[in-house]
């Protein structure tokens, strides 16, 4: 952390995130299983904490948190996490922990939240047929309808955009809003996880050896 603040000549940062739940060796350059580490999430916590305590961030999280696993950390967090960021999008809504997030004061951050059209990440979200339906209802694009999907489902949306007329779409969300009866067409969504983080597993090196173990079964 006293290196990031340096590289970004600040004396803190707004919000700290433990970025997947594992840890590798420092000085690590790529991707490579053998450099992972043995995992203990208390600790890492706990150092978390401390710098929050030091008032480095003002404020702590984890992304890709499984129910499960954000159920453990609030059993010993002293200071809880204040975010979970994870992908969250009409494809995949992750209806259990959102209420979880929602019961435990976590905001639950969507990245994400368009698919990742463009990117390594393989989806078609914005082709999904149902939001097709939605936003040709609501002449709205589908970018417009799964942001604001995500917006009155009561978490923030994190979309990507070089596109200037696309980013200007996006900003477009606050004057409008999808009716309940057109919003519980969602439910009807078929339901895939799109980046499944299979880059994670290794039979020996990491704590996870399937996308089972690493998902707690939100899979």
């Amino acid at each position: 952390m006293i290196r990031t603040l340096e590289d970004l000549q600040l004396d803190y940062v707004d919000l700290y995130l433990i970025h997947w739940p594992f840890r590798t060796k420092p000085g690590m350059r790529g991707w490579d299983p053998e450099m992972m580490a043995p995992l203990c999430l208390p600790e890492t916590w706990a150092a978390m904490e401390s710098l929050y305590k030091s008032g480095k961030a003002r404020a702590i999280g984890v992304s890709n948190f499984s129910t499960k696993k954000l159920q453990d950390l609030l059993k010993y967090a002293k200071v809880p996490p204040a975010v979970n960021q994870v992908e969250c999008h009409p494809v995949w809504q992750q209806p259990g922990l959102h209420n979880l997030c929602m019961s435990t004061g976590v905001h639950l951050s969507a990245y994400s939240p368009l698919g990742s059209p463009g990117s390594w990440i393989k989806g078609e979200v914005l082709k999904e047929p149902i939001l097709v339906e939605i936003a040709e209802k609501l002449n709205k694009s589908p970018a417009q309808v799964a942001l604001r999907w995500g917006i009155q489902s009561g978490h923030s949306v994190l979309p990507k955009s070089v596109n200037e007329s696309r980013i200007e779409q996006n900003l477009s969300l606050y004057d409008w809003s999808i009716p309940p009866e057109i919003f519980a067409k969602f439910s009807s969504i078929y339901q895939q996880r799109l980046l499944r983080g299979e880059f994670a597993l290794h039979p020996t090196c990491s704590p996870y050896k399937s996308l089972e173990e690493l998902w707690d079964g939100e899979i």
